[in-house]
């Protein structure tokens, strides 16, 4: 399987992770594009406030967890979202990657379902767009923003109030300090929203996996098992071609040892958030060996440059 973009998880679908006690990403989705939600302007994507999400008290301070009450059963018969505390600086836009911190409540008890993105358990960045739930609660809201969303209950769930923080903004691209380029490796230029083009290098094709670090970033460090965000651009060593890549549709996420070939793994293992890194693999540690068609990888050598977004560790039961 090939390693394809990833479409920003919506926060309903998070709901479902939360309920679950235990977080997976979602399938890989190589038509998502946030392009298409920047068609439809951010702003006017905001659903109306209503007396089920103004009927919430909220205690704590933006960026913490928080404490919700309210009378319980809400009857919610559309999703409804309230800004309680507005943030500062630019508004968002359209494929923004924004880092949040929710609490969950089920609108029929009150009862406290539990919470994620704070310091106690950090998540991924989601992509923001008009057409996610995310874009339909904040709009075009600036960091620092908190709203009280109310979803309804559908067949699969029961209806749930969440207490929602957009805490920040995370660069699309590795923003780390360049690094010396390492000798024999491809070269990589740079456009200017930081999607890479790599130039291979005379030459025998590289029997062995080696990787070097282009920015070091200032962020977590990346174990094994750890959720990690990335963009990635992959091109055959064989055919000089784009196999694949995330730039112009969505970063992917991905559990670190798991859903993708063993040199993907090895890219990001131990690197920092915010880095950059160029990988060559072999195909050892890619497709496999094997006769080299144009429409399969088995038998080439790859290389990827991975800028990586962000991590997170895994969450326990």
């Amino acid at each position: 399987m090939r390693i394809r973009p990833l479409a920003a998880l919506s926060v309903a679908a998070l709901s479902a992770v939360l309920l679950a006690g235990c977080t997976t990403p979602s399938e890989p989705d190589a038509s998502a594009s946030p392009s298409a939600s920047a068609a439809v302007d951010l702003c006017d994507a905001q659903v109306a406030s209503g007396p089920e999400t103004e009927s919430v008290t909220v205690e704590g301070e933006v960026g913490q967890k928080s404490t919700a009450t309210f009378t319980a059963p809400l009857e919610v018969t559309e999703l409804q979202s309230t800004i309680v505390e507005e943030g500062s600086g630019d508004p968002v836009a359209a494929g923004d990657l924004v880092t949040l911190g929710f609490s969950a409540y089920s609108a029929e008890t009150g009862e406290e379902l539990g919470s994620f993105g704070y310091a106690d358990s950090p998540q991924l960045p989601q992509q923001i767009s008009a057409e996610s739930a995310l874009g339909q609660m904040f709009g075009c809201a600036t960091p620092g923003t908190r709203v009280v969303a109310a979803f309804p209950a559908s067949a699969e769930a029961a209806g749930e109030v969440y207490i929602i923080d957009l805490i920040d903004v995370v660069p699309s691209a590795a923003w780390g300090e360049e690094q010396e380029p390492a000798d024999g490796m491809p070269t990589v230029e740079l456009a200017d929203d930081g999607q890479p083009s790599v130039t291979l290098p005379e030459g025998d094709i590289p029997t062995e996996f080696e990787k070097a670090t282009l920015k070091k970033g200032d962020g977590a460090v990346v174990a094994a098992g750890d959720q990690v965000l990335v963009q990635y651009h992959g091109v055959s060593w064989n055919t000089g071609e784009v196999f694949d890549e995330s730039w112009g549709a969505a970063p992917f996420g991905f559990t670190v040892g798991s859903g993708v070939v063993q040199g993907f793994t090895d890219a990001v293992l131990g690197e920092t958030v915010g880095s950059q890194v160029i990988a060559v693999l072999p195909p050892s540690v890619a497709y496999g060996e094997g006769e080299i068609t144009d429409a399969d990888l088995k038998g080439q050598t790859l290389v990827f440059v991975v800028d990586i977004l962000g991590s997170a560790p895994p969450v326990t039961q």
